[in-house]
């Protein structure tokens, strides 16, 4: 039997490390928003301590079944009025670290699923 590997045709996350994820090639230092679509934009958060409602409206948007909502070095939760756009439109949202955050959006999309990763990269002091 012949074995041929995988073939990934959406976005993937090839490394990460603290402060950084790579995606095709590319080293992003700043918050992003990936989507198992092809679609990306940078996510204009700096802090967790700065998030808005409308944050979490611009993921909304991307019709997903679900966000993966990468919290930094640590797992932190945004407040239920936070996401409430999410809820309002039926997509689930999980909080992790970013590590398992860029892990779990991997497995997803990789398998087909209609998913977001929006990983918080946290400037220096944030």
């Amino acid at each position: 039997m012949k074995i041929h590997p995988d073939i990934i045709s959406v976005p993937f996350i090839k490394s990460y490390g603290k402060g950084w994820v790579q995606v095709a090639g590319e080293q992003l230092t700043r918050s992003v928003v990936i989507a198992s679509d092809g679609r990306r934009f940078e996510w204009q958060c700096a802090r967790f301590e700065d998030l808005t409602a409308g944050h979490f409206e611009q993921l909304a948007q991307l019709k997903t079944e679900l966000v993966i909502f990468g919290t930094g070095e640590r797992l932190r939760f945004p407040a239920a009025s936070l996401t409430r756009a999410l809820i309002e439109c039926q997509i689930g949202i999980e909080s992790m670290d970013t590590q398992a955050a860029c892990r779990t959006y991997n497995i997803l999309a990789g398998e087909g699923r209609h998913v977001a990763v929006a990983l918080l990269m946290e400037s220096p002091g944030g």
